[in-house]
């Protein structure tokens, strides 16, 4: 694959045979980041999981203490005095059929998406919709429930899910390269310990096989981390 001049010299700042620290890692990608926009900082956390396997399917959530640095919008499907509790925690999207309408009809405008267990029959329709952007409610990840005020705050406050995928890999972004080196280790940190308490009791030998960390456009950065 070609490449451009600026990854090429980004890539320079690296030893691609060396496993960093996360402290080492986090400095690596600041100095390899060369992109106009504020990028993000990506991990990718290949895991010994068979995600055919029901009991392996990895998958729950975390609270970044400092935040993902995004906007976080967020849709709910509520009604009554739930609805309300929503409306006042802050969510860009409260309702209930006319909500699953508006989406059906092509409106996708929000980064999550919470549920009361109530509204499931409602939201269910809009799996094909919702299912392949990882935007389905899920009891596993807090967004299904009557708590909706609660599921709102955590959800901009910063918590990101993590979520093997076909591969055995999870993906996610933890935090802005605005943030300071001390906060992007801190969020990775976070992400990582939550990442290996989910470890199934099914999984034999090594769970984690590779770590590694980059900013949206530059170059990968391998992970040593105690696990």
């Amino acid at each position: 694959m070609k490449r451009g001049k600026k990854y090429s010299q980004s890539v320079a700042f690296i030893d691609p045979a060396t496993k960093y620290s996360l402290t080492e890692a986090v400095t690596l990608a600041r100095k390899a980041s060369f992109a106009k926009f504020d990028e993000s900082l990506e991990i990718h956390v290949r895991l010994n999981v068979d995600p055919r396997n029901a009991e392996q399917q990895v998958r729950g959530t975390v609270e970044l203490p400092h935040g993902t640095g995004k906007n976080v919008r967020v849709a709910v499907f509520a009604q009554g005095e739930h609805a309300q509790a929503a409306q006042a925690a802050g969510a860009e999207a409260v309702g209930a059929a006319d909500l699953a309408q508006k989406i059906q009809g092509g409106w996708i405008e929000f980064d999550a998406c919470v549920a009361t267990p109530d509204m499931m029959r409602e939201v269910g329709k809009l799996g094909k919709v919702l299912g392949p952007r990882g935007l389905m409610p899920n009891p596993k990840t807090g967004t299904v429930t009557f708590d909706v005020a609660q599921a709102v705050a955590s959800l901009k406050a910063g918590r990101v899910e993590y979520r093997v995928d076909r591969s055995g890999i999870a993906h996610s972004t933890v935090g802005k390269m605005k943030f300071t080196d001390r906060q992007l280790t801190e969020n990775t940190a976070a992400y990582l310990d939550a990442l290996l308490k989910a470890r199934p009791a099914s999984v034999k030998g090594a769970y984690v096989r590779s770590i590694s960390i980059s900013t949206t456009m530059g170059p990968g950065i391998r992970v040593q981390y105690e696990t």
